[in-house]
């Protein structure tokens, strides 16, 4: 495991382009009836196309926020609709979110890899304007991936990628000032693993030392949970894996966890 993907808890990366396409919902049927329709942002990366998988086993339609639907495809499949278009750009992400009942940001940034989409412009830029578009079109609920680890300033990934804590913290303030509806999650270092291997533990205030790992299909099964859970809203919490017998019952899941603010 790579000292970015354990350290931060991040979902992958996914690049998105400037190019966006007049119909956000090209090759995916559209949800029939009262059929809620999950809006995911990083799509692509490995916690974003474990919920799209998840979400889709659930029944649910699934639009997905990508930059190259070419590329996307064998990824995702024909089963999702496919919104092409740049969290930078306010106009494309609108249009990607009419309709949505719910958001799934596994949205995470790597400069390393692409030093234009810094943290700023995606963790928190990209964030905010997916927040915006949310609250605009009316969606429900907005579930955010984050990280174990944000609100440690002098957190060494801070020097290593370019403040990422500090832009993921705030990210989820801007979602938690916003007014949506909404859903913290803060995964620690992800790895390959199928879901519902072991227990989950949580913690919440981001407690310093906090350690411990999750497979993305957890982070995914958390997040897909919390759509439409009431016990989940306005809540923001730490989740690692542990020895133990996974969830079944997500109700007392999130019932556990304390409301934000109390």
């Amino acid at each position: 495991m790579n000292p970015l993907s354990r350290g931060l808890g991040l979902a992958a990366f996914v690049l998105l382009s400037a190019t966006v396409t007049g119909c956000a919902t090209s090759g995916g049927a559209a949800p029939s009836g009262a059929t809620p329709l999950v809006l995911v942002a990083g799509a692509t990366g490995g916690t974003g196309q474990e919920t799209v998988r998840q979400a889709l086993a659930k029944g649910y339609a699934v639009r997905v926020l990508v930059r190259n639907e070419e590329a996307a495809r064998p990824l995702l499949g024909d089963k999702v609709q496919y919104a092409v278009g740049n969290v930078r750009d306010p106009a494309s992400v609108a249009k990607a979110m009419k309709g949505a009942t719910w958001v799934v940001s596994a949205l995470g940034s790597n400069s390393p890899r692409d030093p234009e989409n810094k943290p700023e412009y995606i963790d928190y830029g990209g964030v905010k304007t997916l927040v915006e578009a949310a609250k605009a079109a009316g969606a429900k609920q907005f579930v955010l991936v984050s990280s174990v680890g944000v609100t440690h300033p002098d957190h060494p990934l801070n020097k290593m990628f370019d403040n990422i804590m500090n832009w993921k913290l705030k990210g989820e303030d801007a979602l938690r000032a916003s007014g949506m509806p909404y859903t913290v999650v803060r995964p620690g270092g992800l790895r390959n693993a199928p879901a519902g291997q072991n227990a989950l533990a949580t913690t919440q205030g981001d407690p310093a030392g906090a350690n411990g790992s999750i497979a993305r299909a957890d982070v995914a099964a958390v997040c897909i949970a919390a759509l439409g859970n009431k016990a989940a809203l306005g809540k923001t919490f730490e989740v690692v894996g542990t020895a133990g017998t996974p969830p079944t019952d997500w109700n007392a899941f999130f019932a556990g966890l304390k409301t934000d603010g109390r």
